[in-house]
């Protein structure tokens, strides 16, 4: 999960890599072809998600849950303009996916 998540963090940081999947998710709104084919990497996306995180999580709504945030975090950090105090963006989502690949979150 750890080398899936810091793919991810090199694709949202190079110059083009997060811009192709933004353009691509903001093209398939007005085309139905284009949306069809995003929802099925998106399927294929949390399918892979739910496969890793299903080894050690037993509940299914844990499991969800996990990727949905996952996912969410990958599209949508971007978005967030707020500081994290003392904390860089990089190390508060290492925190977040720390939390994410703890099996426990008490």
């Amino acid at each position: 999960m750890q080398q899936l998540f810091e793919l991810g963090s090199e694709l949202a940081s190079s110059p083009d890599g997060l811009a192709v999947e933004l353009a691509l998710r903001d093209w398939s709104r007005r085309d139905s072809d284009v949306a069809e084919r995003v929802r099925g990497v998106d399927n294929r996306r949390m399918e892979y998600m739910r496969s890793l995180f299903g080894q050690f999580c037993v509940d299914e709504n844990d499991v969800e849950a996990r990727c949905m945030l996952v996912f969410s975090l990958f599209i949508g950090s971007s978005f967030i303009a707020a500081r994290h105090g003392e904390k860089t963006r990089p190390q508060v989502l290492q925190l977040a996916l720390d939390r994410l690949l703890s099996e426990s979150w008490d």
